[in-house]
Formats: structure tokens, sequence, C-alpha cells
């Protein structure tokens, strides 16, 4: 057998390599084929890359709990650059919520979020630009009360929100900002 410009490498290398090379092809194909060898729902194009969505209760737990309870710690340190910081996160928190699930229970989420936030968001505002602590704390409680009224609407009612009790549990330093 001539092998031409391969006649320095042994019949035998060579014969390795091509094995070696249809191998590797052939598992390849198979996996690619096999069912559940893909991230996604059955027939999802293999070109895009699988998404994640976060369950309402993760959005809740995650996000929009933690800086309910910020907000409250940022105010009761006197930090109000803070207070005001997170009560914009929380905002876009729940935006978000909004838009991961237009839908609940047949209802439209972004809707019912938007009309039992949205006084109790603008009394906050208002608060935290007079740097009012008592006004806060009564801002504070109907956005918490707005809170409950969704979980019951929604047949969440246990989960019952409210003012932060005890030590937090946070790494944040409130009012050190810049120093």
């Amino acid at each position: 057998m001539n092998l031409g410009p391969f006649s320095a490498v042994s019949k035998s290398s060579l014969a390795f390599g091509l094995l070696s090379a249809s191998i590797v092809i052939l598992l390849t194909t198979a996996f690619v084929r096999l069912p559940g060898a893909h991230a996604g729902p059955p027939g999802a194009s293999s070109t895009q890359p699988p998404t994640y969505l976060p369950s309402i209760s993760d959005m809740m737990i995650g996000t929009i709990q933690p800086r309910h309870e910020r907000i409250w710690r940022a105010e009761q340190a006197g930090d109000w650059d803070f207070v005001a910081y997170e009560l914009g996160n929380l905002r876009g928190a729940f935006g978000r919520l909004g838009r991961a699930h237009p839908m609940e229970q047949n209802t439209p989420l972004p809707d019912m979020i938007a009309s039992v936030t949205k006084q109790p968001f603008e009394d906050l505002k208002v608060a935290i630009d007079r740097r009012d602590g008592a006004e806060f704390g009564k801002a504070y409680d109907e956005l918490s009360e707005a809170c409950n009224s969704c979980h019951q609407a929604l047949n969440h009612g246990t989960v019952v929100i409210g003012r932060p009790a005890g030590a937090a549990q946070s790494d944040l330093i409130f009012g050190k900002a810049g120093r």
C-alpha cells in the first residue's frame, strides 16, 4: 500500500488514529441524539440556552422580602440614603416579578401589585424625603398590609409580613457609606 506523504506513519498508527476518531464521532452523535441529552423542553432549539424562571416564591424570598426588611432596618439605624436606595430596589423587584409572572391564578399580577403598592410606595417616599420616622412607620405598616392582602387574595394567607423583630442577621453596616 502506498501512503504517499504518510509513508513515515506506520499502518497500525494510522489505523488506530482512524479508529479513535470514528469512535469519538459515533459517541458524540449517539449522545446528541439521546432523549434528555439537551436542556430544555422537547423540540426546543439546541441553539437556545436553557432559561431559568424563578418562581414567585423564589423571587419573594430571595429578592423582595430581604429588601422589605432592609428598608426597615436602615430606617431604624437612621440611614435614610440607604432606605431610599432600597425602596427603589424594592419597586424594581416588584416590577420584575410582574414581568416574570404576568398571570397568577387568572389574575394579572402586575396590575395586582401596582394596585396595592402604589400608595404605600408613595407614602414611603414622602416619609423618606422628610426623614420622618413616625410617617415612615405608618407607611411601612401600610406596605406590609398591602403585601398581606395579596397573599390572602392568592390563597397564601399563611405568609404574613410585618415589622422585623429581633436582631438583624445581615452583614450590612448602615450609616457608614463614604467614610
